[in-house]
């Protein structure tokens, strides 16, 4: 008996909250309207994730409200659904005034390729919602057990089969939306449709076990880890023609310290398929995670536990039944990196991207740096796009001949290039958020990382190595958000100002890295990679990354599977 078509009793209580509220309704009409409270109710805070919003409350003021006899400073943080992650600069200007207007006053760029908001308070989400509704844009879907934001290699200016990547990245997106009113209900106002509405054509009653991550790549940019994710879709080219996609499945980055049953795992390659089997591998694989996924225990409720248990061969064997076709043999492809080309860049029709390093993805204005306010005079002038990246960064793509040498001017005068210059070991960096806003935070991410690159720039630059680009990652809990065990140095917090790192990924994403040191704090992090950072830039061969090198030399093994990611290192 599949975990599905079990009695609910015997399941997750989430399984029985979804099955039971009205796809996605639940009392959330009544807990948005209710004064007395900065939040909603528990199990409205596991709804509002399907329409995109996750409650939260600031870590940093918990002691003194709570001293104060107050309950928790409630606010909310809303990510939007932008499949390809690409908005024209009229959207850009109005999501600057609703960060100004409803949220904490800076935009952020997330690791999937779209836009988080924070500090919105349960008051204003309403009007925030309809303001992005407002832009066409939505947050629907972009939480919750359901497909999430799918996203692609970045920016469909650069060329054609760039562009037919991005608009295969929006088909999915909307071939697998949930079908629910909810949304327009709750937060657009929408006239509620009679209870009969007909079930979710893809999810049922009880939608997915847990969330589910699609990623489309063009080789031989890996920008967006595409082996990180549920499924992934690489693409085949021939004389700049797009055949198809070679299928990964199976990938997924979370875990939870100290339970080796939880690790990372990076997709397996199964097959190819072509460009008009595309929307139906998606749906299929996503449909056979739904009826076989564990709906039991969540922390082994994710599609790669699901490969791991029961096998390739199976699950090949399913998809094939369901799709009534066989897939084809893979084909070969090369990835050589996970980064961002910064600066200017040429597309093949001739016009012009420029790759900006937005640090973190916070797009704020600082006091030595307004990057928030240069953007903005940047987005009132641009006649192309705003492409986002899963590295956090910006891309102003499609700008004219005629228009360069403006758009070259704002980046100077409000400090985007010239004397700003930064560190190739700083460009190869991501945090998440972690505190003082994610509940899951084990210790600090965002606000600490930049000053751990100060200290190891100092080490870098030394060696002779600040032009060297290294992938860095850091998180503050083990879910893996920032994929910080595709990193050739991670940082996953295990307590405040402690954190385990991990050494030895590949620079082009297709090795996860090994466990080096366990529960340090900064002094010892700098002691251990001092000297590393050091006999890499002496001892490294030709065209050597430092990812391999650090195996080479013996600092770690090569991780060659994910269920041995918690093994002893010994």
């Amino acid at each position: 008996m599949n975990d599905i078509s079990r009695p609910l009793e015997e399941l997750h209580p989430n399984e029985r909250l979804k099955h039971n509220s009205e796809q996605l309704r639940g009392t959330l009409r009544e807990s948005l309207a209710d004064p007395v409270t900065g939040a909603v109710t528990d199990d409205d805070t596991q709804l509002t994730k399907f329409h995109g919003i996750y409650q939260q409350d600031d870590r940093d003021l918990r002691s003194e409200r709570r001293k104060q006899k107050l309950e928790p400073f409630y606010q909310f943080m809303v990510r939007l659904r932008l499949p390809g992650g690409v908005c024209t600069t009229k959207q850009w200007l109005a999501l600057d005034e609703l960060a100004r207007q409803y949220a904490n006053g800076t935009l952020r760029l997330t690791t999937r390729q779209t836009f988080q908001f924070h500090g919105v308070l349960k008051r204003n989400l309403k009007a925030h919602i309809q303001g992005i509704n407002a832009t066409l844009l939505d947050t629907m879907a972009a939480c919750g057990d359901v497909n999430r934001n799918v996203i692609a290699t970045a920016n469909p200016w650069r060329s054609p089969v760039h562009r037919q990547v991005y608009d295969f990245a929006h088909r999915i997106s909307q071939h697998l939306r949930p079908r629910s009113r909810a949304y327009f209900e709750i937060f657009l106002d929408e006239k509620p449709v009679a209870r009969s509405e007909p079930e979710e054509p893809n999810y049922g009653r009880t939608y997915l076990p847990r969330k589910f991550k699609i990623a489309l790549a063009v080789p031989p940019d890996n920008d967006i880890d595409v082996f990180a994710h549920d499924l992934g879709f690489i693409a085949i080219t021939e004389q700049d023609e797009l055949l198809g996609f070679n299928i990964s499945v199976g990938g997924g980055m979370g875990m939870s310290h100290g339970e080796p049953k939880t690790f990372p795992r990076l997709a397996d390659v199964i097959g190819f398929c072509r460009v008009e089997q595309v929307l139906d591998v998606a749906e299929q694989v996503m449909c056979v995670q739904r009826d076989f996924g564990d709906r039991k225990d969540r922390g082994h409720a994710r599609f790669k536990y699901t490969i791991e248990d029961r096998g390739l061969d199976w699950f090949r064997k399913e998809l094939e039944r369901r799709l009534g076709y066989a897939l084809e043999a893979p084909r070969a492809f090369r990835f050589e990196t996970t980064g961002d080309p910064y600066g200017w860049q040429k597309g093949t029709d001739g016009t012009w991207h420029f790759t900006l390093s937005v640090e973190n993805g916070r797009v704020a204005d600082h006091p030595d740096y307004p990057l928030m306010s240069g953007l903005r005079e940047i987005a009132k002038v641009h006649k192309g796009d705003y492409a986002l990246t899963t590295n956090q960064n910006l891309i102003i793509a499609g700008v004219s001949e005629a228009q360069k040498s403006n758009i070259q001017s704002l980046l100077e005068q409000y400090g985007m290039v010239g004397t700003r210059r930064q560190s190739a070991l700083r460009r190869h960096a991501m945090a998440c958020v972690a505190l003082p806003t994610c509940g899951l935070a084990m210790a600090e991410s965002e606000r600490y990382l930049p000053s751990l690159i100060d200290k190891l720039d100092v080490i870098m630059h030394e060696a002779g190595l600040a032009d060297d680009p290294i992938v860095v990652r850091m998180t503050g809990c083990p879910n893996g958000c920032a994929r910080p065990y595709l990193a050739e140095i991670g940082f996953v917090g295990k307590a405040l100002g402690k954190y385990n790192v991990y050494l030895g990924a590949s620079f082009s994403g297709e090795r996860m890295n090994r466990l080096f040191r366990e529960n340090i704090g900064e002094t010892e992090i700098i002691d251990s990679l001092a000297p590393l950072i050091r006999d890499y830039a002496q001892q490294r061969q030709e065209g050597e990354r430092f990812g391999d090198f650090v195996i080479r030399v013996g600092a770690v093994k090569p991780m060659l599977a994910g269920r041995d990611f918690q093994q002893p290192t010994a």
